[in-house]
């Protein structure tokens, strides 16, 4: 088990990776013509699919790693490259293949499986959060740390669901720059978790370079 201290540092930066936030302008395009009920629908099961991405991710990340032979190292390299490009694009308010919906377009998908896709994944829990969560796990292989890592991914799951479900409100109130500044944020906080996570990898594949 680690320090809380540690947790609370994974609890953050995962709800970065996530970024329910950022998210918001896009589930509020996506949703614009449904009724309350709907839109309620629509951000819980993007929620739930989301906990199961994160969940799946701790339990068998490093499983599909060894089953591909890839080293934790190497993916911890790319995996901290891919939060810092991620990182770097929200800093520009750019949100991957997604930033278009932001202008009101629609993906050419039904409306029942915009909770899943894109909304769930790639947008919430994309490959960002993937290799995080299974980079995490392998710090520490005990139940404890597992059972807490669960735990945490839950706990951002649910607050995805919950400020999802308050987009509407969430939005008038902060309007377009207080969220911009929200994802800028996010952002600079996943590009610093991102350069974190290639130092440990390279120090990992490069002992000598410590």
């Amino acid at each position: 088990m680690h320090q809380a201290s540690e947790y609370v540092n994974i609890f953050v930066t995962l709800l970065a990776i996530v970024d329910p936030m950022g998210a918001i302008p896009i589930f509020i395009s996506l949703t614009a013509s449904d009724s309350d009920v709907s839109q309620r629908t629509t951000a819980w099961i993007s929620a739930l699919t989301v906990a199961l991405v994160l969940v799946g991710s701790a339990l068998f990340g490093e499983m599909l790693l060894r089953f591909f032979g890839i080293s934790i190292a190497s993916f911890r390299v790319a995996g901290g490259l891919l939060l810092l490009l991620i990182g770097i694009n929200m800093l520009h308010a750019r949100q991957n293949n997604y930033a278009g919906y932001r202008n009101g377009e629609k993906p050419p998908l039904d409306r029942e499986n915009i909770a899943v896709v894109p909304l769930a994944v790639p947008l919430l829990s994309g490959p960002g959060a993937i290799s995080s969560m299974t980079i995490f796990a392998h710090r520490d292989l005990s139940w404890q740390h597992t059972t807490v890592l669960i735990g945490i991914g839950l706990v951002v799951a649910l607050l995805t669901g919950w400020m999802l479900r308050l987009a509407q409100p969430i939005g008038r109130l902060l309007g377009k720059t207080g969220v911009s500044i929200a994802v800028r944020l996010m952002g600079l906080l996943l590009s610093a978790a991102g350069v974190q996570f290639i130092t440990e990898g390279l120090l990992q594949l490069f002992p000598k370079l410590g």
